[in-house]
């Protein structure tokens, strides 16, 4: 298939209507809505082959939309956790809980939220572009400002999977985490609580293969291990999608992706961007990856399946997540 980088003028990464801490970025290739806590899924986009017009994780294709996320629920969001004390943002989970907003900025291609959680940490969002133009890079920032140490930082990021053109019917994938030090669960339910304490079960666990076609999503859980007074922990996030398997990991290899989740529509079977049915009609491939996680960055162009980046990944032992002080 031909891709045709057809770029939307930049007044489209606006902030949207009626949510002055709320904006819809865009880089020409992904468009994503960010709400004011970090969490996605916001109004006021145009409407998707689907006519659906809320934003979460979008392909744009040839003039045309394709949204991932926002249909039937607003489920993206995000939670951390330090001595037992939690804060979390999903719009349909309660909106932002245990949060203070300490600010909101956006431009037509990046946004950042800095939020605090009850004076013990501080959480930093920064949406920008990528070293591919499948994806956006969330670089995620948090700092304990407690005073005191924290024994186990948690971090948990769900998402439901509606993968237009067939919201509500996909195929998921999830990859990386038997390899990465940081992730203590990963489910295909995109429809738990974002409070890291909460627990979230699913159907699939761990890594696995095109399970599917329902609807479903991926959750993912994160210990991160101790952080002493004044320390910060970063790791990325990356959000996008590309025109069929292939494409979806040469993007993610691309930025070094560790671990990841895959939702493409439940009619394409083979994944190669065309549903299986009615010729023609395209079903692109939906991403949602991590580094920074203690994993083993994916391969720039190859396609690996989960099984075998976990053998690689026992073959490279002692590779370590990410940390940094500040200063």
């Amino acid at each position: 298939m031909m891709k045709f980088n057809i770029k939307i003028p930049m007044m489209l990464g606006m902030l949207v209507a009626g949510a002055a801490n709320a904006a819809i970025i865009t880089d020409g290739n992904v468009s994503l809505g960010v709400d004011d806590y970090g969490q996605l899924n916001v109004s006021g986009g145009v409407a998707d082959v689907n006519g659906e017009t809320d934003v979460g994780v979008r392909w744009l294709d040839a003039g045309l939309q394709y949204e991932s996320t926002s249909q039937g629920c607003l489920c993206e969001g995000w939670g951390v956790s330090g001595n037992g004390i939690t804060g979390s943002a999903n719009n349909d989970d309660g909106g932002a809980s245990g949060l203070s907003l300490i600010s909101f900025g956006s431009t037509a291609t990046t946004a950042t939220s800095v939020v605090n959680m009850q004076d013990d940490l501080t959480i930093t969002h920064d949406f920008a572009l990528s070293a591919s133009d499948n994806l956006y890079r969330v670089s995620v920032t948090i700092e304990n400002t407690s005073g005191i140490d924290i024994a186990d930082l948690l971090y948990r990021r769900t998402m439901d999977w509606d993968t237009a053109p067939t919201p509500f019917s996909e195929f998921v994938t999830i990859g990386g985490t038997a390899a990465a030090t940081a992730v203590i669960g990963a489910t295909s339910n995109g429809f738990c609580s974002s409070n890291p304490l909460a627990s979230c079960s699913g159907t699939y666990t761990g890594d696995f293969v095109a399970a599917g076609p329902a609807d479903h999503g991926a959750n993912f859980d994160f210990n991160f291990g101790a952080l002493a007074a004044g320390e910060s922990y970063s790791f990325d996030i990356f959000y996008g999608g590309a025109a069929n398997k292939r494409d979806a990991f040469a993007a993610l290899g691309a930025v070094g992706a560790e671990v990841y989740s895959l939702g493409w529509s439940g009619t394409d079977a083979d994944q190669d961007g065309f549903e299986d049915v009615v010729e023609g009609r395209i079903t692109p491939t939906y991403i949602f990856g991590f580094s920074g996680v203690g994993g083993v960055k994916l391969p720039p162009t190859d396609v690996p399946e989960p099984a075998s980046i976990a053998m690689f990944g026992l073959a490279l032992m002692g590779l370590a997540s990410r940390r940094k002080f500040s200063k």
